[in-house]
């Protein structure tokens, strides 16, 4: 199969079939299960059909013209097909762990089309080579987040859901303005026909604005901590698959591959991240609300992506863009290790938790082992990725930033452990047992794989440093 069919049906396999979903769950909940589980898992198994094009490098352009002049582009490379691979796969977990923790809820139909839409918009996203296409996926994940944030439709649930749509809506009209901006100065949306265009910096704060509102970055993240009233699938969904990664991806893509950003907001976006970063991990350890310490841990982890990125030295880049499938495993291991505990507790504050480990032995040390991957302890992945961004920030001469980082990263040390602690060890106060399998095997395969991936970390460092190759051009 050419590698352009492979992209078209990996965006719109789960784009067309996510309509589906309300007529499945018409027929039978199990069909509904069953035809969710299956468009997870083709939109996951696609995307590794072509590891072979990203080893290769190179890229290859797919474009149709349509309708206002218009062009719908695509850029299959290896950092969007990285990108697919890692979003899909997070995400296809997500939907089997989903099967055991809402079989219970109402609105079912609506949250696996909105589940589904989301992982094919971020698709979308990654692979489109045209600003407005960019636009237009970033926007029906934005739409998707909405509903999947109100999912309880608790009157202050729903409100806060509106305040994550107002704030990320909001930012992408502005980047939307820096999208137009670019427009009239190049005469073209088409990314791959503006690479190494000087673009002025009106356009560079525009677009900034959109992707920190996205990512949840100091200090535009205050919707990120308040969207923890959302299913805990949901919240692994946004932090660790897709939401929070396109503004670090649209980064990568814009500022790496297609524009050089100047040199003046350079060194500003560096300053921001690790502000961000360090102001989120200690907004983390005095929080005491389960979900909320792990949102602003993701803040902090994001600040980490955005400053490999801006740095913008190879080692950096290659860091970054590994941060983002170490975090992602991880992460999404953290979450749904909470969900699991909120599920069977029914309590989201850690102080009125403890000694969990005794009925919960799996989701304990899944957790434990998912945490020490985000703080960074060999030999698990996330301190391949950590290290390579700290080495690229240190050798980018900003010794002072690679403190704030490693500083950062003690910090989290510290808050992932109060919560092991206060959670999973001392007195049993709620006899609460683990009880769906679904769930628990799902978090036991992202600890594995959280090991795995520091273990065998040279097979996706092929792929990173092929993107990180393709992609920084003018390091060259």
């Amino acid at each position: 199969m050419k590698v352009e069919v492979i992209t078209l049906l990996t965006i719109f396999i789960p784009i067309l079939g996510s309509l589906l979903v309300p007529l499945a769950g018409a027929i039978s909940p199990k069909l509904r299960s069953f035809w969710s589980v299956l468009l997870g898992g083709i939109t996951a198994c696609l995307p590794l059909t072509l590891i072979p094009q990203a080893l290769k490098g190179g890229e290859i352009i797919w474009s149709k013209s349509l309708a206002l002049g218009l062009d719908f582009i695509l850029v299959i490379d290896p950092l969007s097909i990285f990108m697919s691979i890692v979003s899909s796969f997070i995400g296809f977990l997500i939907i089997i762990y989903s099967l055991g923790y809402i079989h219970h809820e109402d609105n079912q139909n609506e949250y696996y089309l909105m589940v589904i839409l989301f992982i094919g918009s971020m698709m979308g996203l990654v692979f489109s080579a045209s600003l407005v296409f960019m636009y237009l996926f970033w926007e029906i994940i934005a739409i998707a987040c909405w509903r999947l944030i109100g999912f309880y439709r608790q009157k202050d649930y729903i409100l806060k859901a509106d305040k994550a749509f107002l704030l990320t809506f909001g930012g992408a009209v502005v980047m939307l303005l820096g999208f137009i901006v670019i427009y009239e100065q190049t005469g073209t949306f088409n990314l791959v026909a503006m690479r190494g265009v000087a673009i002025s910096g009106t356009a560079v704060l525009l677009i900034l604005f959109g992707m920190f509102s996205k990512s949840a970055t100091v200090p535009l993240h205050t919707w990120l901590p308040d969207a923890g009233v959302a299913p805990t699938t949901v919240t692994a969904l946004l932090h660790a698959a897709v939401l929070v990664k396109i503004g670090v991806y649209a980064y990568a893509r814009l500022f790496l591959y297609t524009f050089k950003i100047p040199d003046v907001w350079q060194q500003a976006i560096i300053i921001m991240a690790v502000l961000s970063s360090l102001i989120a991990a200690g907004a983390a350890t005095v929080e005491n609300d389960f979900k909320r310490i792990l949102a602003y841990s993701t803040v902090s982890q994001i600040g980490y992506i955005f400053l490999g990125l801006s740095v913008a030295t190879p080692t950096a880049i290659s860091g970054s863009l590994l941060f983002i499938l170490m975090h992602g495993l991880a992460k999404a291991g953290l979450f749904l290790c909470a969900g699991i505990v909120l599920h069977a507790t029914h309590k989201r504050d850690i102080r009125e938790m403890g000694g969990l480990i005794k009925t919960m032995p799996v989701t304990a040390i899944s957790f434990l082992i998912c945490a020490f991957s985000v703080i960074g302890l060999p030999p698990l992945g996330g301190f391949f990725s950590k290290l390579l961004v700290i080495m690229g920030t240190v050798q980018a001469n900003q010794v002072w930033v690679a403190a704030l980082a490693l500083f950062t990263a003690v910090l989290t040390m510290f808050y992932l452990m109060r919560v092991f602690a206060m959670v999973f060890l001392g007195e049993l106060k709620i006899a609460a047992p683990e009880k769906t399998p679904s769930m628990v095997g799902v978090v036991a395969i992202l600890a594995v794989l959280s090991v795995l991936a520091g273990l065998f970390v040279s097979y996706p460092m092929k792929l990173v440093q092929m993107a990180t190759t393709h992609i920084s051009w003018w390091l060259k």
